[in-house]
C-alpha cells in the first residue's frame, strides 16, 4: 500500500518481545506491501522509533519484561521527534487491559493478538490516513504561522521606513542629516532601558513601550514641515515673532501624527508615542517650555527621554551660529540644566550613559555637509 503522495510504502515498527507473536504479525504487513522494522523490547523500541526514516506507525505489546507499553508509549508521546507517530497496543485475547490507561499514555487504537489480517490491515489503513490528513494540516498551519509572521516582519519594515522616510523628509527641510534621526533614537533608547527598574518609571518603561518610543523618535520634528523656509532656514538667531512661529513646529506636529491616526483608524497605536513626543519635547521641568508650559511629571516621559536626546545631539553638533560642542562642554550644558530644563533622575541617566552617548555620535557621525541651519 502506498499512501498518495509518499514515495515508499509505510514504514511499521513492530515491537513485541514473543518471536511467535512477531512473525505472524510482520507476515501479514509485508504481503500487504508495508515495510517493517522490528523490536523485542521497550528500549529497543524507543531507539528504532527515533531513527530516520522514523516509522508511519508502531504497533506496540502492552506486556513486555522491561518496560511494559504503556511506558514505552508515554515515551514515545513525550519526545516531539515522535510524538505524532500513531501507537496502536498489541493484547492478547482476554487479557485484562486498563483500555483508558493505553488512551491516556497516547495510543490510538488496540489490536487483540492472535491477530485478523483484515482487522489488522484495515485499522492501520484507516489509522495511516488519519494521520496523513493531520501531518497536512500540521504543515500546512505551521506554513501559515511562518507566513503570517514573514507578512507582520514585513509590515514593521514598512512601517519603520515610513517613518525615517517622513522624518528625514522634516530633516532635508532643515538641512539635519539623517544620522541625527538614527542618533537621537539610539540615544533614547539607551535612556529608557537604563531606567527601566528605576522606582518612579516602574511599569511605565514595558520592553514593548521602550521599543515603540525607540521607533517614535524620529518623528520628533517632523511638523516643522510646516514653517516656512524664511524662518526654518534663516542662519541666525530668530526674532521674538519668528520663534513664536517656530513653536508652532510641536503642534503641526501633533496635528499630523494625530490626523493620520484618524484617517487610518489607528487610534491607541504606537503613534501614541509619535504624538506626545512632536508635542511636548521641548517642554521644561520646571515649565518654561513649549507649547503648554508643564512642568515636572506632567509632561509625557516619552517627550522628557527625548528632550535630552534632542538637546544633546543639538549642542554637539555645528550650526552656523554656533560650532559644535565637544562632548565634555554638552554634558556640561546639559549637567546646568538639572532639575530646571530637564528631569532629574532621566538627566542622571544620561550622565551615567555619558560615554554610550559619546560612543553613538562618533558611531554615527555626521559627513561635513547638510549641517543644520536652525536654532535647537
Amino acid at each position: 500500500m502506498n499512501l498518495p503522495g509518499t514515495q515508499q510504502p509505510p514504514l511499521i515498527l513492530v515491537v513485541d518481545d514473543a518471536p511467535d507473536s512477531i512473525e505472524p504479525i510482520v507476515q501479514c504487513l509485508q504481503r500487504a506491501g508495508f515495510r517493517t522494522r522490528i523490536a523485542t523490547n521497550g528500549e529497543r523500541a524507543l531507539t528504532l522509533a527515533a531513527s530516520l526514516p522514523l516509522p508511519d506507525l508502531i504497533l506496540l505489546d502492552i506486556t513486555m519484561p522491561d518496560r511494559n507499553g504503556y511506558e514505552v508509549c508515554r515515551e514515545l508521546m513525550n519526545d516531539p521527534l515522535t510524538a505524532n507517530i500513531p501507537v496502536i497496543f498489541l493484547t492478547i485475547r482476554n487479557e485484562e487491559v486498563d483500555e483508558q490507561l493505553g488512551f491516556d499514555a497516547g495510543a490510538v487504537d488496540y489490536i487483540t493478538k492472535p491477530i485478523s489480517p483484515p482487522l489488522v490491515l484495515t485499522r492501520i489503513r484507516n489509522h495511516l490516513t488519519l494521520k496523513a490528513a493531520s501531518d497536512f494540516l500540521r504543515d500546512r498551519n505551521t506554513y501559515l504561522e511562518q507566513e503570517v509572521l514573514r507578512r507582520m516582519r514585513e509590515l514593521a519594515l514598512i512601517q519603520d521606513a515610513t517613518i525615517v522616510a517622513m522624518a528625514s523628509l522634516a530633516e532635508t527641510r532643515d538641512n539635519e542629516t539623517g544620522n541625527h534621526i538614527r542618533r537621537t533614537q539610539m540615544y533614547v533608547r539607551s535612556l529608557a532601558r537604563h531606567l527601566q527598574s528605576h522606582p518612579r518609571f516602574e511599569g511605565q518603561l514595558s520592553d514593548a513601550d521602550i521599543e515603540l518610543i525607540y521607533k517614535s523618535a524620529p518623528l520628533h520634528d517632523i511638523g516643522k514641515v510646516g514653517i516656512p523656509d524664511r524662518i526654518l532656514l534663516k542662519p541666525g538667531r530668530l526674532t521674538p515673532e519668528e520663534f513664536e512661529i517656530m513653536k508652532t513646529h510641536t503642534t503641526l506636529g501633533r496635528d499630523a501624527i494625530s490626523k493620520a491616526e484618524s484617517l487610518f483608524g489607528i487610534g491607541g497605536s504606537f503613534l501614541r508615542f509619535a504624538k506626545e513626543i512632536a508635542y511636548s519635547h521641548q517642554e521644561k521641568w520646571d515649565g518654561s517650555g513649549y507649547p503648554l508650559g508643564l512642568s515636572g511629571d506632567r509632561i509625557p516621559l516619552s517627550a522628557r527621554l527625548m528632550a535630552v536626546a534632542d538637546v544633546y545631539d543639538a549642542l554637539i553638533s555645528p550650526r552656523v551660529y554656533k560650532p559644535a560642542f565637544s562632548h565634555e562642554q554638552a554634558v556640561s550644558e546639559l549637567s546646568a540644566g538639572r532639575g530646571s530644563h530637564f528631569d532629574p533622575d532621566i538627566l542622571d541617566a544620561f550622565l551615567a550613559l555619558q560615554d554610550e552617548f559619546r560612543s553613538i555620535a562618533q558611531r554615527f557621525a555626521d559627513s561635513s555637509e547638510g549641517q543644520a541651519h536652525s536654532p535647537p
